[in-house]
């Protein structure tokens, strides 16, 4: 992983895969910190002994926001920083897939290929980025997501051959 890069670089980094986080440990206190955050007190998440009997997954999984919201730390664990940026900004998702639940006690983790970078007015930079969620020991994904984020610079910074 690149631990810190320029705006200008960010360009040649189109269609390249630029970071697989660490792993991350979905608890069962994670998932119950989702539920009360967000009000989605659903048994199959919350309920281990309900899940276990009644869901085909053997006892609670994540939320699959929960599982998309976690490619934030994903990100600051493994993406490089960039130089200029000020601030960045979520900008949204073009299309997110929840392909496998996550149970509760399992391992993920995300990949990071850079799918596009534009320079938008003076001091923008929007990164999208094709993102997949691994769970440990699976062949099949948790989701994929194509993420637009947004940098923010000082005009000043923004690169001449661009």
């Amino acid at each position: 992983m690149l631990q810190e890069i320029s705006l200008s670089d960010v360009k040649a980094l189109v269609g390249k895969e630029i970071g697989v986080s660490d792993w991350i440990t979905v608890t069962q206190k994670t998932i119950d910190s989702f539920a009360k955050a967000t009000g989605d007190f659903q048994f199959i998440h919350v309920d281990p002994v309900r899940a276990a009997a009644e869901t085909p997954f053997g006892g609670t999984i994540a939320h699959g926001f929960l599982s998309l919201s976690l490619l934030s730390a994903m990100n600051y664990n493994c993406l490089p920083k960039i130089r200029e940026l000020t601030v960045g900004i979520n900008y949204g998702f073009d299309k997110v897939r929840f392909m496998a639940p996550v149970k509760s006690g399992a391992r993920v983790r995300g990949r990071f290929t850079v799918a596009d970078a534009r320079f938008r007015g003076a001091g923008m930079l929007m990164i999208t980025y094709d993102t997949t969620v691994e769970i440990e020991g699976q062949a099949k994904l948790a989701l994929s997501a194509t993420w637009q984020t947004i940098i923010q610079f000082d005009p000043k910074d923004r690169p001449a051959d661009v």
